[in-house]
């Protein structure tokens, strides 16, 4: 009999070893939340996964801890008992250590102030900036729709050059941004983020560019399977358009 309880004992000292301790403390306050659940959340195989969760009664301060392999993006996700259909998230770049997140209930996700993470200071410049990008694109988009409205040809030529410089502008600030901050994740996160389909020399800029420590990162591994695929996909690209080449010739 005390070989199978040896086992047993054995089995359960192995699963407790192998757990990893919390790195990632996530707290705050939300003003004005009496009730619901808050739930710690990041993005695994294309899905939502809770990983920690709190239920409020009466306290709108909050605690949730988690084990974070590699600095990545993370969801606070609140799901309110009230009638209100629409529940929040809030997106925040989250890093090992203490990320404290204030917010209220009235304006969950646009009033967040989230502050103990490097990564998510640096998101939250470069989208400061992308804002105004973004601001010039609807300024273009409502240009073309009058132009078109005029059947103004001309202009709409010159809108779409228009376009295409902006985008290029855009794409030409995150690869810069990214090759500037390379020794933080925020770098191969935007290059898959933001500029994946990008010229793959702009992507193979801003991997070569990482620190060794980024590269062993999550996004860093991402991108470096990324480029993988997409050397492969070029390659097969430029195979088939010889083989057309050949056939017309």
């Amino acid at each position: 009999m005390k070989k199978p309880v040896l086992f047993l004992a054995f089995l359960i000292s192995l699963v407790a070893c192998s757990e990893k301790e919390s790195n990632l403390t996530v707290s705050g306050e939300i003003k004005g939340l009496k009730k619901g659940t808050l739930y710690l959340q990041k993005i695994e195989d294309t899905s939502l996964v809770n990983l920690d969760s709190m239920v409020v009664n009466g306290d709108a301060n909050f605690m949730l801890e988690t084990y974070l392999e590699s600095p990545q993006i993370m969801y606070l996700f609140l799901d309110k008992v009230d009638n209100n259909l629409y529940d929040d998230r809030i997106e925040f770049f989250a890093d090992t250590g203490n990320v404290t997140i204030y917010s209220s209930l009235e304006k969950f996700e646009t009033q967040a102030d989230i502050k103990g993470s490097v990564n998510h200071q640096k998101l939250e410049e470069y989208r400061k900036v992308i804002r105004r990008f973004n601001d010039q694109n609807l300024d273009l988009i409502k240009a073309s729709f009058e132009a078109e409205k005029a059947e103004n040809d001309e202009q709409l030529i010159e809108i779409d050059q228009k376009y295409d410089r902006l985008l290029r502008r855009k794409y030409l600030y995150t690869v810069n941004f990214a090759v500037t901050n390379k020794d933080h994740e925020i770098a191969p996160y935007l290059a898959l983020s933001e500029v994946f389909d990008a010229n793959i020399k702009y992507l193979d800029t801003i991997y070569k560019s990482l620190n060794p420590k980024v590269r062993k990162s999550k996004y860093g591994k991402e991108l470096k399977s990324f480029l993988k695929e997409r050397r492969k996909l070029e390659k097969l690209d430029k195979k088939v358009e010889d083989q057309s080449q050949d056939e017309q010739s």
